[in-house]
């Protein structure tokens, strides 16, 4: 997918475009308006963990129109390029995007998470943004496949809702390879990939405090609200984190001198 934005970093393969979060809500809802849709995702550690060892994952990833850097380690590795950006998530977008969004009467359609989560995240917004018109929203069953006929029939539900902005809160790699999917089929619509931020809005999960969130340490949070889940995938991280920032560098000094 052709953007606009040029890249102003390369982490792992993947370009980054987005330097903040208000060009974020600036460029998604200058597509809504002009319905030319587009892929929005957040890359993070994690997700550069499975980048590694999914196909579907990259490949939802390399057609996205934009990206920006969700997680400090992130923004850190992008400015070591020299990329002047912000860390910007998809649980940072949602709030301003539905303020912009209500200002302009672009429709939002929620895909993803659970019922009550979703009439939770709706009940806020509505109550925060009055004029938030949502099209639609709709949680898909346990084991749904983002590459599906019921995936398909999703895309086409989102698309007769007149929607112009998609938000799918599926986790990764789910969510990403369902808005690159559905994108497809809907290609006047934009999916933007949001993570947990609709049981943060309905207050069925706690964020991070805001000074953690600043600090890069939001992480920390995480780990101790479910240490079991969240140890092995930040050991893994680590890895990636330490390859990425250590080793690489030193392997393409090697080869310089050569």
């Amino acid at each position: 997918m052709t953007s606009p934005l040029p890249p102003i970093a390369e982490i792992g393969g993947i370009e980054l475009n987005l330097a903040s979060l208000d060009q974020a809500v600036t460029q998604i809802c200058a597509d809504a308006i002009s319905r030319q849709g587009s892929c929005v995702f957040t890359l993070n550690l994690d997700h550069l963990v499975k980048l590694k060892s999914d196909p579907d994952f990259l490949k939802a990833y390399q057609s996205a129109k934009y990206v920006s850097a969700d997680g400090a380690p992130v923004v850190f590795m992008a400015r070591q390029q020299g990329a002047n950006l912000e860390r910007t998530t998809g649980a940072d977008m949602i709030e301003p995007l539905c303020a912009e969004a209500a200002r302009q009467s672009i429709p939002i359609y929620f895909f993803g998470s659970t019922k009550d989560a979703l009439k939770g995240a709706a009940r806020n917004l509505k109550k925060r943004f009055p004029k938030l018109e949502i099209a639609g929203m709709e949680a898909p069953p346990f084991g749904f496949k983002p590459v599906s006929k019921a995936a398909d029939q999703a895309a086409e539900r989102i698309a007769a809702s007149g929607a112009r902005i998609c938000m799918v809160a599926l986790g990764a790699p789910k969510q990403e390879i369902f808005a690159a999917h559905a994108f497809r089929a809907c290609p006047q619509i934009t999916f933007l990939g949001i993570g947990a931020a609709l049981d943060f809005l309905s207050g069925h999960q706690t964020r991070a405090p805001e000074f953690m969130q600043n600090n890069g340490i939001e992480w920390v949070w995480r780990l101790m609200g479910n240490p079991q889940r969240m140890a092995g995938r930040y050991g893994k991280c680590a890895l990636v984190l330490a390859d990425m920032t250590l080793v690489e560098p030193l392997r393409h000094k090697l080869h310089f001198f050569r």
